[in-house]
């Protein structure tokens, strides 16, 4: 909405009632994604929510109370009541929260939105449609196209839409310790219920900040991702930038030969097209938890809520929804 509007050189506020339902780490990372909607800065007003996140990092009473009091007698603190007076915008967006989906980002640009419960379809239609930005150009009697190698003594096949990449790397969300948090529950309990990742995938976690390492081993999730393939390979950007490294040469040569459309799931927010590797060619971005969803399934060639994920331990399939962590 922000990109269509046309917001660069702009200071944008977030004002709404729906204001008050955001934890403080869900606003920092609308706020953070800024430079994806091209304004100069996102913010949110001060409000009872700010106050608790300050006391909560150790600032002391009276300097909280300074603040709002402050606020409060300059009309800047936000209350959300019925009676308080909206600021005088330039220009205004309205969003209904409750109409935001799941979504991802793909397959060739980090603007094509895709709601989860239409990727499949989504996907193939891009394999069908001619050569752009959603489209591969895929023929008609390719579409069915596999191909096989063999990985640590195991022979493999894969089709068009075969995780070849999932990383949960530095980028907007992963300021989030929610979604981060969430991505490691996803871990502990597809790890309980048996999953595993393909070996041949490859997978990593570079955070942007080591406090993500400490929060990772306080509750204990670090363990579950790691078993998943999400080991820590250091801090900073790495896959959204093409730092994805080398794929094995026999995934390689079975990519070409089959001329298959092979994906990379990234929480990153960079897609371009041989940009993530150039051997994936569908790149879609995502939230830390779907990269460990899309990873366990081995494919983006999926829906979620029909489809299985993977079997547990006594072979009985289990669902995304069997497995994802609530609120």
């Amino acid at each position: 909405m922000l990109r269509k509007l046309g917001v660069v050189g702009k200071f944008v506020e977030y004002y709404g009632d729906g204001c008050k339902t955001l934890s403080l780490t869900d606003r920092a990372t609308i706020a953070n994604m800024s430079p994806e909607y091209g304004a100069t800065m996102g913010y949110f007003p001060v409000d009872s929510e700010t106050l608790r996140y300050l006391n909560m990092v150790g600032k002391d009473k009276e300097t909280t109370d300074k603040i709002e009091h402050y606020l409060r007698e300059t009309g800047q603190f936000r209350t959300y009541s019925a009676d308080e007076p909206d600021p005088d915008y330039s220009e205004y967006l309205e969003l209904d929260l409750s109409s935001v989906k799941p979504c991802l980002a793909g397959p060739k640009r980090p603007h094509d939105h895709v709601d989860l419960d239409i990727m499949k379809k989504d996907f193939n239609d891009c394999l069908k449609n001619k050569v752009g930005f959603k489209g591969f150009g895929i023929a008609e009697d390719k579409l069915g196209s596999s191909a096989k190698f063999v990985h640590e003594g195991v022979e493999y096949e894969i089709k068009h839409g075969a995780l070849v990449i999932a990383a949960i790397t530095s980028c907007t969300n992963t300021s989030n310790p929610g979604v981060m948090l969430q991505a490691g529950m996803l871990a502990k309990n597809a790890v309980e219920k048996g999953l595993k990742t393909l070996p041949y995938i490859k997978t990593s976690l570079s955070p942007g900040s080591g406090v993500v390492t400490a929060y990772f081993e306080a509750s204990g999730v670090d363990k579950y991702l790691d078993q998943l393939g999400f080991t820590t390979a250091g801090y900073g950007c790495m896959t959204c930038i093409g730092n994805s490294g080398d794929l094995s040469e026999a995934i390689t040569n079975a990519v070409n030969s089959g001329d298959l459309v092979v994906s990379a799931v990234l929480s990153g927010n960079r897609n371009f097209e041989g940009r993530v590797h150039p051997l994936t060619r569908a790149n879609y971005l995502a939230s830390p938890p779907l990269v460990v969803a899309y990873a366990l399934a081995g494919t983006v060639d999926i829906d979620f809520e029909t489809e299985p994920i993977g079997k547990d331990s006594q072979g009985q399939d289990v669902f995304l929804r069997d497995i994802w962590p609530s609120r």
